[in-house]
């Protein structure tokens, strides 16, 4: 039965090598005056906060930078950036750099504007209050947060990643930058690439999915899919880092429209537990869920469709045999990014995996896989990957 959808872009699209030369210019065109960028330590000694800063200074707006974004980013690092916002007394917001800055900005602009704690804004449509423009741009081609209305925030006592998302948290403008991306350590863009594949993969076949979510998601897959290995043959390919960035903003479409699955939900407390960063453990995961949903009759036709329109393999093969290759081709992926491939390199102790089960079956992106999922589901998923 197809699914019927209410698509109403929230976000504006500027794509192009050295666009974010044309930062001043678009946040001048918000009517704003006093700008905060918010973005990490690392992004900032790569001197592209210092870009953003000239462009938007020289555009007249007053400019205040808050660096101290960190992976992950907690309900501490969002209080931290709502201080130097109120300092600062910003009217505009600027996410400069991977998901983290993003959606630390987006968890700022919820408590600027609304008021409370992040806890407040768990779950969809919370904010009652209008909130601030927000520019993102993505320094990484990773978690298409540039895209989504949704922050993700770690609970900094429960240590449980918190969803927070509204439409009025989106971006008014994206700025995609392929030349960004260029400065990103071969693990970050690994790691980023990963997380772009999986949103795709997991955004395709979701109880929520539809066709506007199927065509974003199928066309973020085919161009990751190839880019992504190109990336690490020829790190400073800029058609292939500019499709990956595409790819990641098309998969944050997909994922807006359709949420994620089961992967995520299993990736989720192997960060929370383990500190493992997110693109590794969804990427370890994503292959036994693919097997797992594959056995659904829908899911396996969707799995088979993205390996044909990526041309991993040919119209002519079953979809049994397209799914085999989707899952070989994930797993060629993680080989040449030097990812792990199994939960036992990277220290994960046999004894945790009931605990990490029960942690997997709380959280909301598993509700929205093909085939329902328990915590005996997802044990058995952990021990297949293990």
């Amino acid at each position: 039965m197809i699914q019927g959808f209410d698509h109403q872009p929230l976000t504006r699209l500027v794509f192009g090598p050295g666009t974010l030369d044309r930062l001043g210019e678009i946040a001048a065109s918000l009517g704003c005056h006093r700008v905060l960028i918010v973005t990490d330590p690392g992004v900032s000694a790569a001197g592209h906060a210092e870009r953003a800063r000239r462009s938007l200074q020289t555009a007249g707006l007053d400019v205040a930078i808050f660096d101290q974004v960190i992976e992950n980013p907690t309900t501490a690092c969002v209080d931290r950036c709502v201080e130097a916002a109120r300092h600062a007394q910003a009217d505009l917001l600027v996410g400069l750099g991977g998901g983290s800055s993003l959606d630390t900005a987006k968890g700022c602009n919820f408590l600027l504007t609304n008021g409370g704690c992040m806890r407040d804004y768990w779950g969809v449509g919370k904010a009652s209050r209008p909130m601030l423009p927000m520019i993102a741009i993505p320094t990484t081609a990773g978690t298409g947060s540039e895209c989504q209305s949704f922050a993700l925030i770690t609970d900094e006592v429960t240590h449980r990643k918190m969803a927070c998302g509204d439409p009025k948290a989106a971006a008014r403008v994206a700025i995609l930058d392929p030349r960004l991306t260029l400065s990103q350590p071969f693990r970050v863009a690994a790691c980023a690439g990963m997380d772009t594949i999986a949103h795709a993969v997991e955004s395709a076949v979701t109880r929520k999915r539809n066709p506007l979510s199927h065509l974003y998601a199928r066309e973020a897959f085919a161009l990751a899919a190839n880019a992504l290995p190109a990336i690490t043959r020829a790190p400073e390919n800029l058609e292939a880092r500019g499709n990956m960035l595409l790819a990641a903003a098309w998969a944050g479409t997909a994922i807006e429209a359709s949420m994620l699955g089961a992967a995520h939900a299993a990736a989720n407390p192997l960060t929370a537990r383990f500190n493992i960063p997110h693109g590794e453990a969804v990427g370890l995961m994503l292959p036994h869920v693919v097997r797992f949903n594959a056995e659904e009759t829908s899911a396996r036709q969707i799995y088979a469709e993205l390996a044909w329109f990526a041309r991993l393999t040919t119209v002519q093969d079953s979809a049994e045999t397209a799914v085999a290759a989707l899952i070989n081709h994930l797993r060629e992926l993680k080989r040449s990014l030097r990812m792990p491939a199994r939960l036992e390199e990277i220290g994960i102790p046999p004894e945790a995996i009931p605990q990490l089960a029960q942690d997997a079956s709380r959280e909301w992106t598993g509700s929205f896989n093909p085939r329902p999922m328990n915590a005996t589901q997802f044990e058995a998923l952990y021990q297949s990957a293990w």
